[in-house]
């Protein structure tokens, strides 16, 4: 009995490490006015990615390059800058990396259509190859000659 106490208060103890340790990594909170800027402020979050993280966006690392960048973008926002300005200004400083979605120009073009063109391209090759077997395995048989 005296075992099983103590098997569950060093449970109980581990437990309440493990959740003390992840607050540890929760983003801090920020002073917003009101919910609208909060919600403006977790969406274009969302829109901007980590430059030091692999493929994160800035509402989800941890690193601390995306703290001072949420907070950049939060005191931006509080200057009356718009999101297209704070984009604009994040762009000009770590380039088009910082944008998950990048705009649609010439440098661009293989980071939108590339996907599109390759699957076109192997659809293409596909085709071709089955048109050949199939005209090979049909002239391969004699003239009035069955399979069976």
């Amino acid at each position: 009995m005296i075992a099983g106490r103590k098997a569950s208060t060093v449970a109980s103890i581990c437990i309440a490490l493990l959740l003390l340790c992840t607050s540890a990594f929760a983003i801090d909170p920020l002073p917003f006015k009101d919910a609208a800027e909060e919600a403006r402020f977790r969406a274009l979050a969302a829109e901007l990615r980590c430059v030091m993280c692999q493929n994160q966006s800035l509402a989800d690392s941890t690193a601390p390059i995306a703290h001072d960048l949420r907070q950049e973008v939060f005191e931006l926002m509080q200057a009356g800058k718009s999101d297209d300005e704070i984009k604009r200004f994040l762009t000009e400083r770590y380039s088009e990396f910082v944008l998950y979605k990048p705009p649609v120009q010439a440098r661009t073009f293989v980071i939108w259509f590339g996907p599109l063109l390759v699957l076109v391209a192997g659809g293409i090759a596909v085709a071709v190859i089955v048109r050949r077997r199939a005209k090979s395995a049909a002239g391969a048989l004699p003239a009035g000659e069955d399979e069976w």
